[in-house]
């Protein structure tokens, strides 16, 4: 496992570049034609094998290693989110609403810097080398599915895949074998009751009320139906009713997620669920619609390539970078590659020292970019040494 340092290092400048002009022109999810355009004109250049519209607007690329050993690949997501960029700095979204908030902008371009790399030194690469830029990671049913569909991991031995990550300072990397993030399901309830005069509530059903004792009605569920020892996240994260201050609401609409790990706690969740909503509008008199989306599988990472990523990263990094990843309540569609392929899910930190860093998924999310250059270094240690099948122990 030699990573030639200094060509990865003098892509940094390369890096940022990238990323900052991703940032600026950010596209949703299944719409990032530019973004694809982009990838797939840089890798051709490179001289590496590209299929274009892979799940719509996905790109997988190939090269093939001069050198006897197992095929590898490495996945970046490409996709922003319904976010509007609240940053002051140069690289701000010019795209109203849209930002890149989770980080897959960084994502796209260390891997970009990784195929880079590989295409440079394919005379001492053992193996081949698959690179997925995966379109729409942020909503369901995600990309990755679509990408398994169309020959993404044809051929591949074992998979892996970084996610930068702002809780963490710039430089660890974590990971967690077996299951390491949740299932995001999803779910919309709409309310209907009878509006009414603000004067005369007793001739309306409100479907604010109603709405409004559901949100806390709705939180006895990980309270108090959820074993304590069990995980469970039920989030409310849109609540919609109401036309005017003296209008009694005739509509609400409300939409969240569930977070579980297991099929029994996911299973428990959901009837709970459905039950509250039932109760809860039959008690205020009126009637609703209920939608429930499963989302994603748990990410359950291999332990022998959560095994080799540890090392690896003890190896290559300061002592003390290497730590076990907590379990995490977020969702990630590379879970389906996972059930697919023996491979690992990691977090390379690129938050601030003290931690306090706009989280993700926040307007004014932002990265140390430094952390892109210790993701491809990764990147590139853990593909060399997975294609060599070295064993750790």
């Amino acid at each position: 496992m030699i990573v030639k340092e200094q060509t990865l290092e003098s892509f940094y400048p390369d890096m940022v570049q990238w990323r900052r002009h991703l940032h600026r022109h950010p596209e949703l999810s299944f719409r990032e034609f530019e973004t694809s355009r982009m990838i797939a004109d840089l890798l051709e250049s490179w001289g590496l094998e590209v299929r274009r519209n892979v799940a719509g607007t996905g790109v997988v690329a190939k090269l093939t290693g001069a050198l006897p050993g197992r095929t590898i690949a490495l996945r970046a997501d490409i996709d922003a989110l319904p976010i509007g960029d609240e940053k002051h700095c140069e690289y701000t979204s010019t795209v109203a609403g849209v930002m890149h908030a989770c980080g897959h902008d960084a994502h796209t371009s260390q891997l970009l810097a990784v195929a880079r790399y590989y295409g440079l030194h394919r005379e001492d690469t053992a193996g081949n080398r698959i690179f997925l830029f995966q379109p729409a990671e942020e909503v369901l049913p995600g990309g990755a599915v679509g990408m398994i569909e169309g020959g993404a991991l044809d051929g591949v031995d074992a998979i892996y895949g970084i996610h930068v990550w702002s809780p963490l300072a710039c430089g660890i990397v974590a990971a967690r074998s077996g299951p390491f993030m949740a299932c995001p399901d999803e779910f919309e309830v709409e309310i209907i009751g009878r509006g009414g005069h603000a004067g005369l509530p007793h001739q309306a059903a409100d479907a604010l009320v109603a709405g409004a004792a559901l949100v806390s009605a709705l939180q006895n569920i990980v309270a108090r139906a959820v074993n304590p020892l069990d995980s469970a996240v039920v989030s409310i994260g849109r609540l919609h009713a109401g036309t005017a201050n003296n209008v009694i609401a005739e509509r609400c609409r409300l939409s969240g997620t569930v977070r579980t790990f297991t099929p029994e706690v996911r299973a428990l969740v959901r009837r709970r669920l459905e039950q509250i909503v039932r109760h809860t509008c039959e008690m205020h008199g009126t009637e609703y619609r209920f939608q429930y989306v499963e989302g994603y599988p748990p990410v359950v990472n291999d332990e022998t390539e959560t095994q080799r990523v540890m090392a690896v990263a003890s190896t290559l990094l300061p002592q003390g970078s290497m730590q076990i990843s907590d379990p995490i309540m977020a969702g990630e569609d590379f879970s389906y590659y996972l059930q697919q392929k023996p491979g690992c899910f990691f977090f390379v930190g690129a938050g601030t020292e003290d931690g306090m860093a706009p989280p993700h998924h926040h307007p004014r999310f932002d990265i140390d970019e430094r952390a892109m250059l210790v993701a491809a270094r990764m990147l590139v240690a853990v593909a060399d040494d997975s294609a060599a099948d070295i064993p750790h122990r």
